[in-house]
Order: C-alpha cells, then sequence, then structure tokens
C-alpha cells in the first residue's frame, strides 16, 4: 500500500509540474504578457523595461519559471526599495490591477465555489446511484422507463437554461428559495443553505442524469456475472446480493467519474455562478479575463488545474480500497 501512494503521490506532482510549466509559458512567456499589459498608454521601450524589470521578467525563462516555482513555496519579492511589494508563500502572482496576492483573492472567492460544488456532488452522487440502481433491478418497466426518460432530459438541457427555468418556476412563481446571491456560512448556516438550495438543484439534475444511466449499465451487467448467480445461489438476500456484491463493482467507474466532476467543479462552476449571482472562482476568473488580469487568471488556472489532480490522486486512494488489485499497478 505504501509503494502504491508513492506512486500516485510521485505522478500527480510531475503532473502538476508539467501543467504549471505548460500554463506559465502560456500567460508569462509571451510578447504580451503581464508588463505588456500593464505598462499603460503609450508604452514606450523605457516604461515596458521598467515594468518587465519590476515584474521580474527581465531574467532568461528558466530563472523566471524558477521564480515563480520557488514563490510557491517560500514567497518572493516583487521590485526593490520602497516600492517593493511582498508576496507571502504560496505566491501564485500578484494583482497588480488589484493590489493583492493571487492567492488572497482566490481565497475569497473559494468558499463560494465550494459550497456550491461539494453540497450539489453529494445530491447528483446520491440521487444518481440510487436512481441507477433501481431502473436496473426494475429494467423494463414503467419506474425504469420513467427515470431514463429524466436521465435524458437532465442529459440534454444546458445548465444555463435548467437554472433559468428553475429561477423562473421556484423563485418568481412560486417565491419559494431565493435566485441570486450567497450567504456566507459562519454568518447564518441556515441562510446559507437556503441560498444554495436552488443551485444544488440544478447541478444534481444535470449530473445525476449521468450517473444514473452510468449506475443502471454497470448494474445489469454486474448482476449478470458468475459471482453474482454464485451468491444468490448460496441463499443470500437480494438486497445484501445488490448491496454488499454488485454495488462495489459498480462503484468503481462511478467514481471515477465524480472525482473528476467534483475536481472540475470545484475549479470553477463558471455558468452556475453567473446563472445565480454567486462570487466564486468561476466569477473571479470570468473577470480576470475582461480585465486582461494575467497574473490572476494565471493562479486561478493553476488553482483549477490542481483540484483537479488532487481529486484524480483521491479517486486513486479509493480506487485501492474498494478493489485491492488496484494497489499492483
Amino acid at each position: 500500500m505504501i509503494r502504491f501512494l508513492a506512486a500516485r503521490l510521485g505522478g500527480m506532482v510531475l503532473v502538476l509540474l508539467v501543467v504549471t510549466f505548460v500554463t506559465y509559458a502560456v500567460f508569462y512567456l509571451l510578447p504580451s504578457g503581464p508588463a505588456q499589459l500593464s505598462c499603460g498608454r503609450p508604452c514606450t521601450p523605457e516604461n515596458l523595461a521598467v515594468a518587465r524589470e519590476f515584474m521580474g521578467f527581465g531574467k532568461p525563462w528558466w530563472q523566471q519559471f524558477g521564480d515563480f516555482l520557488t514563490g510557491i513555496l517560500a514567497g518572493r519579492t516583487f521590485g526593490t526599495g520602497g516600492s517593493a511589494i511582498a508576496c507571502p508563500a504560496p505566491c501564485f502572482g500578484y494583482s497588480f490591477q488589484q493590489n493583492a496576492p493571487v492567492v488572497d483573492l482566490i481565497g475569497d472567492r473559494f468558499p463560494v465555489t465550494a459550497s456550491i460544488a461539494v453540497g450539489a456532488a453529494v445530491a447528483w452522487l446520491l440521487l444518481g446511484v440510487a436512481t441507477g440502481v433501481l431502473s436496473a433491478l426494475k429494467r423494463g418497466g414503467p419506474v425504469d422507463r420513467i427515470a431514463m426518460a429524466g436521465a435524458l432530459a437532465g442529459v440534454s438541457a444546458p445548465t444555463y437554461l435548467v437554472g433559468l427555468l428553475g429561477i423562473l418556476l421556484f423563485g418568481f412563481t412560486l417565491d419559494v428559495v431565493p435566485t441570486h446571491g450567497y450567504v456566507p456560512l459562519a454568518e447564518s448556516p441556515v441562510d446559507w443553505a437556503w441560498h444554495l438550495v436552488l443551485p444544488w438543484l440544478v447541478l444534481a439534475f444535470a449530473h445525476a442524469a449521468i450517473y444514473a444511466r452510468l449506475t443502471r449499465g454497470q448494474m445489469i451487467e454486474t448482476l449478470g456475472e458468475d459471482f453474482i448467480r454464485t451468491a444468490r445461489a448460496k441463499g443470500l438476500t437480494e438486497r445484501r446480493v445488490v448491496g454488499r456484491h454488485a454495488l462495489r463493482n459498480v462503484l468503481l467507474p462511478v467514481v471515477t467519474l465524480f472525482g473528476i466532476d467534483l475536481g472540475g467543479l470545484l475549479g470553477g462552476a463558471v455558468i452556475t455562478e453567473r446563472v445565480f449571482g454567486m462570487p466564486g472562482l468561476g466569477t473571479l476568473m470570468i473577470d480576470a479575463v475582461h480585465e486582461l488580469d494575467l497574473p490572476l487568471l494565471l493562479g486561478c488556472t493553476l488553482f483549477a488545474a490542481f483540484l483537479i489532480v488532487l481529486a484524480n490522486f483521491a479517486v486513486d486512494l479509493l480506487y485501492g480500497l474498494l478493489d485491492p488489485r488496484a494497489r499492483l499497478t
């Protein structure tokens, strides 16, 4: 198990290094980098040289990248003398347009995105798996047809359309839930959950449809395996056959998909945040694009990549627990 964890951890670090270098090269090593954008207009060669020197772009590219990696671990300082700006570790860059370290800006917005993502993920996982198992057990019956029709609607409908319809129905017509805004958990847990009910339901409807179809297909296939017939021949109850033997095998591909979806959603639920007016990471990234704030956009991109890689690492660990054979790979 230790060797399994070490191999997965080493792979995670390698992937993060590659992603960091590629992302840094795209945002910082192009001619129209942060220094060019911060130079002002008219941007004289003298002003551009001062901006590049202040931001640390006067060095060879490998030293720039080394300084960026060092800043993540130990922090860094931009400029010298009285005008120097300190960026404490972990320094993913400094937004000169907002005069704040990128990590601080991400930290202010991440609780909003995490609240949306985690709550919705729990809802769609439970709803999708339960619906898929029920459809497989009632294969061909009315329950199966209704569930798969709903799943088809969830897969086909765009998230923004489902969100707008939810706002129209539950927010304006029935007036039972808030349609926009975010209340911090520490301020009021009840209002926090109440403002998130509609975003959770919208994301759960869209994602649970995929999980229901996947679970149904896997469950039907698993129920036809020899070990299931053997378990039934031994006299085990149907509940034990399904819950202890079949479901454990069905959960392997579900766990993989769940890790990818949750990691991606933690990096920013752009459409959902925009529709419901919630100031999360997705909104922060869109604002960075509009303002051409490259340091902030780079930091958000790297943070989202880190969450996806971390989610995949967690999936590998769950694989090792659910299926001991995975530890041998």
